[in-house]
């Protein structure tokens, strides 16, 4: 079916009906999906969730071993770094599970251009070339042309900036690709209507539809990288997973020229104390990233510093293409402003320190892959 939107493929769908499906997989649905990857079989949506289905999870050293060899084979050795920027933490929407929430007492602050480009000096003294640039939902505080500027600066530091900003317009999208953005990431939280309307109760965050086609406007608008996610623990992953891999199939049949990456980020703690999360564990996460890899062979799958030292680094190498690394998550962290994080890292590890692991592992990091030059 021809769609614009994939908000018109989401309608076709029940989150309920989804997570009944892939719980409905058996360990046979699983042992033809793995007997068709050994024989060169091209897969299709039904096997992608046999891989995520619980099913799977008895068979995850052999999933393992497929990944990783798919990685290798489209990817290489290579580990692409890259690390947050947050140009402000000040925010007119209230989602209960975030820092940022308008009604959480934090102290607030929008970086101005003497500090962004301290924040920029800082990090292309410790080594990075990529960035991604984050902010609030306050349309007051980081308007379009704040946004537009910002780039401009950050453009003179980096050779890639991407941005993961509240939801814009298309034409907006466009113009930020105009000042040097290249990358746009963009994560739906959850995919379960119910629970985006529970936890999303004021501002314009509030518009899941809005938010759930803004990768199709960044695609129309030509961003070079399109990353997507959910957040995993706020509704049932495995519905998470479903729509996830629905929307990253979309994605790549719509808009070729964008490189589609996928991010499964895990709750973490934050100001506001967020209680009902639905606990993902390391094999279920493990398993996620194994199916996404080997269903989505030339898609990057980024890996956060919300998740351990030890994780990450055992995940090494089986799926993941891209890390971010020596993150803060409040504006102005890196030269000590006194603001709030967003939530708590988990991997508190330099940037020299994330190389050398990778190093010892036997990868490859790489801190620069791409010049605005090449195209």
């Amino acid at each position: 079916m021809n769609t614009e939107n994939f908000s018109e493929v989401f309608a076709l769908h029940r989150f309920s009906e989804a997570v009944e499906e892939v719980n409905s997989r058996t360990p046979g649905d699983v042992e033809v999906t793995l007997h068709s990857i050994s024989s060169g079989r091209k897969l299709n949506f039904s096997d992608f969730l046999s891989l995520i289905s619980p099913s799977a999870d008895s068979y995850l050293e052999e999933l393992a071993i497929h990944s990783k060899e798919i990685t290798l084979e489209r990817f290489g050795k290579a580990i692409q770094l890259y690390t947050p920027l947050y140009l402000s933490n000040e925010c007119r929407s209230s989602c209960l599970y975030c820092g940022f929430s308008f009604e959480n007492r934090i102290p607030r602050k929008t970086l101005s251009e003497e500090e962004l480009r301290r924040e920029a000096e800082i990090l292309k003294d410790l080594g990075f070339r990529h960035i991604l640039v984050l902010t609030g939902e306050d349309y007051s505080k980081t308007p379009l042309k704040y946004i537009k500027r910002s780039i401009e600066i950050l453009k003179e530091y980096f050779s890639s900036v991407s941005i993961e900003i509240y939801p814009m317009k298309e034409e907006d999208y466009s113009e930020l690709i105009s000042a040097g953005a290249d990358g746009l990431a963009l994560y739906q939280e959850t995919y379960h209507p119910d629970t985006y309307k529970e936890y999303h109760i004021r501002g314009v965050k509030k518009d899941m539809i809005f938010r759930l086609d803004g990768p199709d406007r960044g695609g129309r608008a030509g961003f070079r990288k399109i990353g997507i996610g959910a957040l995993l623990g706020l509704s049932a992953p495995l519905g998470e997973m479903y729509f996830l891999g629905l929307h990253a199939s979309h994605l790549l049949g719509k808009y070729w020229r964008s490189q589609i990456q996928i991010s499964l980020p895990r709750m973490r703690p934050a100001k506001g104390e967020f209680s009902k999360v639905i606990r993902v564990n390391d094999r279920e996460f493990a398993r996620f990233v194994f199916a996404f890899r080997i269903y989505f062979r030339d898609t990057g799958i980024v890996l956060s510093t919300r998740e351990s030292a030890e994780f990450r680094d055992n995940l090494l190498g089986l799926g993941i293409t891209q890390m971010s690394a020596g993150s803060k998550t409040e504006p102005g962290g890196y030269q000590g402003l006194d603001t709030l994080e967003q939530f708590e890292i988990e991997d508190k590890r330099s940037l020299e320190e994330v190389m050398e692991m990778i190093r010892n592992r036997g990868y490859d990091p790489v801190l620069k892959d791409f010049d605005k030059a090449i195209l």
